[in-house]
């Protein structure tokens, strides 16, 4: 007895899961390898064209429009935008203006794949319980797995890059809006709901004027901590080959360089400030039990 407890792990019960991934995924890239290419394409398109103008953008032009925004978001408020827009500036006297950009770039359009593709999943969850019985446990592993486990996957499929960044992004990021979308529109009141159609509103308008404005707060919440989320990969997005300030922090890593690695990180902080408080600033704007506070 007390040598069978000693023992190590036998290696015939072994669960052979390693391979049967790597047999899946090999497979996959096999069968669907082209459809893999023109998503990258597709893409890497988009991308290339969004970075191409943020950099062709003046620094003070895109400094400029950002206060703007924020202005507009904060309830007309100089203080904050004046602020926000001096940390945009401060990025640019770190010499790190060309990768904010690079980096705003590949968070703009992994947020907009999160926003086009998580909110009608989100809508469609809080019209259908069972629905929501089975994406529950797939947004749980998405929010639990490490998110290490997205690269290897990724990187596969879409190769080294940008691209794979934003798809990495783009599952870890999704989860929130998917979840917050379903809440907003649970929340709507019933009676509203009741009252529009006795008015004689269809389904969809009843979605379209009156639960989806009702429950926009929340759905901005969920844009919110999507914008968060899709920041955090930044770094982490560096290790398979995405530019940007994620890279600029790997390289101070790599290099024992502090200075740059603090720069970097910092740049990192100034952009998840910057739209924290614009897309704070409209949910709150949007959010008709706010106006009396």
């Amino acid at each position: 007895m007390l040598e069978f407890l000693t023992q190590p792990f036998p290696a015939a019960w072994r669960i052979p899961l390693r391979g049967w991934t790597n047999d899946a995924i090999a497979a996959l890239v096999e069968r669907h390898g082209a459809t893999f290419d023109r998503l990258t394409e597709a893409v890497l398109h988009l991308l290339v064209r969004v970075e191409r103008l943020l950099v062709a953008l003046p620094w003070w032009l895109v400094i400029l429009l950002v206060a703007a925004l924020v202005f507009h978001a904060s309830g007309r408020s100089w203080t904050t935008a004046a602020t926000l827009a001096s940390l945009l500036f401060l990025i640019g006297t770190f010499g790190l203006w060309a990768s904010a950009m690079t980096t705003l770039a590949i968070m703009l359009v992994a947020t907009a794949f999160t926003i086009v593709l998580g909110i009608p999943i989100g809508i469609a969850m809080a019209r259908s319980d069972r629905l929501k019985r089975l994406m529950r446990p797939l947004l749980d592993g998405m929010q639990t797995m490490p998110s290490f486990v997205y690269l290897v996957p990724v990187v596969m499929f879409f190769g080294l890059g940008n691209v794979a960044a934003i798809i990495a992004t783009f599952v870890y990021a999704v989860p929130p809006i998917i979840r917050l979308t379903d809440l907003g529109l649970r929340l709507v009141d019933a009676e509203v709901i009741e009252a529009a159609a006795a008015f004689g509103a269809s389904e969809r308008q009843t979605l379209a004027w009156v639960r989806l404005p009702l429950a926009l707060p929340t759905i901005m919440a969920g844009v919110n901590q999507t914008i968060m989320m899709a920041l955090a990969m930044v770094v982490l997005a560096s290790m398979i080959g995405a530019r940007g300030l994620g890279q600029e922090v790997l390289r101070g890593l790599q290099r024992g360089n502090v200075g740059l690695g603090l720069e970097a990180g910092l740049a990192i902080v100034f952009l998840a400030i910057v739209m924290d408080r614009i897309t704070a600033g409209y949910s709150r704007r949007w959010d008709p039990t706010a106006k009396d506070r």
